[in-house]
């Protein structure tokens, strides 16, 4: 049976399992489309919560991100795992005491203000989109492979796919659809990782493995590992060479975006109470570590990989792979298969018949390019997307494994764009039809405003999806500091402080603003390619990036919010009284000496 044809069984299999689960739990009401009846297992949600939190950015993208920078970029890492411990803390089991559907009910509620709703949606919205055209970014990569079509009309296919199941499934299908999608995809990323551990390692736990010896020379992995790319030009690959405050701003933006996430909050209203709100973020943390703790090694192994196959004859000394070696040798079967899609590609630009894969911006290198006859890098591009669904090809694993990662693939970047695309949904049809332009709307007819949002904000991903603003894990760090910029500061400030209205919407319009531009700046006005005046590489502020400038953002929003509402009236007090039951448990007295 040929790779393609398995690719079909796994795929095939994965998405019907999914729409029959949604079929199977279609949503009746609108407490099952918008919270599954608030009938969920901690163990249950926290599953579905780690598939809809590890998205096409955590299982396709970040790997790849890791394995071509290294060290600087643990941040997504770092920032990611952090935020959600964050959210875990401080916010889940207060937003589900207060026992809402939506982050912008909260919201509107705790501010007392209608106004305070629609800009919740807002926010709400613009974020969740940018965060959904990463994981159709994804689903486009994915498709593309392994049904061995174009990027776009990969795009376009899984598309009508997640408008399958999450239209009709709402909250509760996507609930049990994403406990399997969780299964699929951890089975999907750590078996060929122990796989590929136990060849490098010989260890079968590749976090360890990654700390571990290199089998075939004695060294240790990740010291091989930086002298090979250090021969070629490349930075060190546990080093740090990237501006730390930066760094550290990215970092802050990914944990306070986290923790701001709507689709990721709106999982903990799904519980049946308050303690199963902990319960399941501490399942769901526990599920999502499987594949973090995975993650560093697969990027690092894969890098090593890569490198040796285009040196296969033991670094520079030995000579590049030759043109004729990756058409007629099996092993290098998945660079013809991948250049199809566009997003890999090599060209001999000195004409002599191998292919010279280096830094060829690196000064040190300069003066053994030029005695060797290299004429710039050849490996003309390597989607950085792409390193996680081709590693078990790179590595030579088992045509299983491959339709295993396939589907692994796309059931990551589906979960997620279903969670999102609900959240979205949700905003439109509770918080802004319903809550602000029609109260006496009908259930019947807030169901099915709330699918026809889904499906317009569907096609609207779609599109912006055909040309995002950068790799998957890049566009879903836009989205994280738009969130943190505008919803962080308000959950935050509405639990934990006595802010009053006024300068919540004033916080985050001038959060989201601020932010925005600073991103259209580097990015193009409304992501259209060349209307861009910056760069990351050379961005308007010192040194922070579009993707670090959330945790500015939030910064802002916090101090308009303050200096807003102590310049205006004090919040009234059954507000003050509400803010104190959802922080305090009911009957909770004062503390006595014993």
């Amino acid at each position: 049976m040929d790779q393609f044809t398995i690719n079909l069984l796994f795929v095939g299999a994965s998405f019907a399992l999914y729409i029959g689960i949604a079929i199977w739990a279609r949503a009746g009401s609108t407490s099952e489309f918008y919270a599954a009846g608030r009938g969920v297992h901690p163990v249950t949600n926290g599953m579905a919560t780690a598939a809809d939190w590890m998205s096409a950015a955590s299982f396709i993208s970040m790997a790849g991100l890791i394995a071509f920078t290294g060290y600087d970029n643990s941040t997504f890492l770092m920032g990611w795992t952090g935020g959600y411990v964050l959210l875990a803390l401080l916010l889940a089991p207060y937003l589900r005491k207060f026992g809402k559907f939506t982050v912008s009910e909260f919201i509107g509620d705790r501010f007392y203000s209608p106004t305070a709703r629609i800009v919740a949606v807002i926010c709400l919205i613009v974020a969740s989109t940018t965060y959904v055209i990463g994981q159709m970014t994804g689903v486009g990569v994915a498709f593309g492979r392994f049904l061995e079509v174009s990027n776009t009309t990969g795009l376009l296919i899984g598309a009508c796919v997640v408008f399958a199941y999450a239209v009709f499934g709402g909250m509760k299908g996507v609930t049990y659809t994403q406990v399997a999608q969780y299964c699929v995809l951890i089975m999907a990323y750590t078996i060929p990782a122990i796989f590929i551990s136990l060849q490098l390692t010989g260890n079968p736990v590749p976090a360890l493995g990654l700390f571990g010896d290199h089998a075939a020379s004695g060294e240790p992995l990740l010291a091989k590992l930086d002298a090979i790319v250090r021969e070629l030009g490349f930075n060190e690959y546990t080093a740090h060479h990237s501006d730390t405050f930066n760094m550290v701003l990215f970092t802050l933006s990914l944990m306070i975006g986290t923790a701001g996430l709507p689709h990721v909050i709106m999982r903990f209203f799904t519980v049946p109470k308050v303690a199963d709100a902990r319960w399941s973020a501490g399942w769901a943390l526990v599920f999502i570590a499987l594949l973090y703790l995975t993650a560093p090694a697969v990027g690092a192994m894969a890098r090593l990989n890569i490198t040796e196959m285009m040196w296969p004859n033991g670094g520079i000394e030995g000579g590049a792979v030759t043109v004729q070696q990756i058409e007629n040798d099996p092993q290098y079967d998945w660079m013809a298969t991948w250049q199809k899609t566009g997003l890999l590609a090599w060209e001999d630009k000195n004409g002599d018949g191998a292919i010279q894969y280096y830094n060829d911006k690196s000064e040190e290198l300069q003066a053994t390019a030029a005695a060797n006859g290299w004429a710039g890098n050849e490996l003309t591009k390597f989607n950085r997307d792409i390193l996680v669904l081709a590693n078990p090809e790179i590595a030579n694993l088992p045509s299983w494994v491959i339709g295993l990662v396939a589907a692994g693939g796309l059931a990551a970047a589906l979960s997620t764009a279903a969670g999102l695309l609900l959240a979205i949904s949700s905003a439109v049809s509770h918080d802004l039809i319903k809550g602000s332009i029609n109260p006496n709307i009908s259930e019947k007819n807030e169901l099915l405003s709330a699918r026809i949002a889904m499906g317009v904000a569907i096609a609207v991903a779609t599109y912006l999806g055909l040309n995002p603003p950068g790799f998957a894990a890049q566009t879903v760090a836009l989205a994280f500091g738009l969130a943190a910029a505008s919803i962080f500061p308000a959950l935050m400030m509405g639990i934990f402080t006595k802010v009053n209205n006024k300068g919540a919407v004033a916080g985050m319009l001038a959060g989201l603003g601020v932010t925005l531009v600073y991103i259209f700046l580097h990015k193009g006005w409304l992501f259209i390619p060349d209307t861009n005046s910056f760069t990351d590489a050379d961005p308007l502020l010192g040194t922070i990036k579009s993707t670090s400038f959330g945790a500015v953002g939030a910064m802002v929003n916090f101090a308009v919010a303050f200096i807003v509402s102590k310049s205006t009236a004090a919040i009234p007090a059954e507000i003050e009284e509400l803010v104190e039951s959802v922080r305090i448990p009911r009957g909770a007295g004062v503390a006595q000496d014993h």
